[in-house]
């Protein structure tokens, strides 16, 4: 049975990207016994993701590489920003490589990578880390089933088995 809308789906990856030379990098990898598992077909995925895997079937295997246009998309320069040293009143400044957990003023979190401290401020970088990067996927679906009522109604998966609770 391949992949449908509504369905949760557990597999197993494990993404390489290409470093600023060109050479492929490890980035991360799942297992059967840690797979990913989530809502198909909403929206919580990368859309081209879900488009490479929606015709495979349990135990089916698939490698394949989502530019960063359809990825996470290029980096943007205007997404390295200056945070005023009063932010960090009180505490020690950031390290060089430190992620930070920041929110707007809507609310919506999101990470901030320190790539610079000086005497004025905090620079950080905005950017998603695999933006501009290529994403090579090899994957393998584990199993597919059907959501839950109420899987659907709360918008994310509950597990493989749809008991996990949060």
């Amino acid at each position: 049975m391949a992949l449908d809308k509504n369905h949760v789906v557990t597999l197993k990856y494990v993404l390489h990207t290409n470093d600023e030379a060109g050479e492929k990098i490890f980035v991360e990898e799942t297992s059967a016994e840690q797979p990913m598992t989530f809502l198909y077909g909403v929206g919580m995925m990368i859309p081209k993701f879900e488009q490479e895997i929606q015709n495979l079937n349990i135990g089916e295997t698939a490698s394949f590489t989502i530019e960063p246009s359809e990825g996470y998309g290029e980096r943007d320069p205007q997404a390295v920003t200056q945070l005023p040293l009063d932010m960090f009143q009180g505490q020690e400044l950031p390290p060089v490589g430190a992620v930070l957990p920041l929110s707007d003023n809507q609310g919506n979190n999101f990470q901030a990578l320190v790539v610079e401290v000086t005497p004025e401020a905090v620079i950080v970088d905005l950017n998603h880390p695999m933006a501009g990067r290529p994403l090579h996927f090899d994957v393998e679906i584990l199993n597919s089933r059907p959501a839950t009522e109420e899987e659907l109604a709360h918008g994310h998966a509950h597990g493989e088995d749809g008991h996990s609770g949060h």
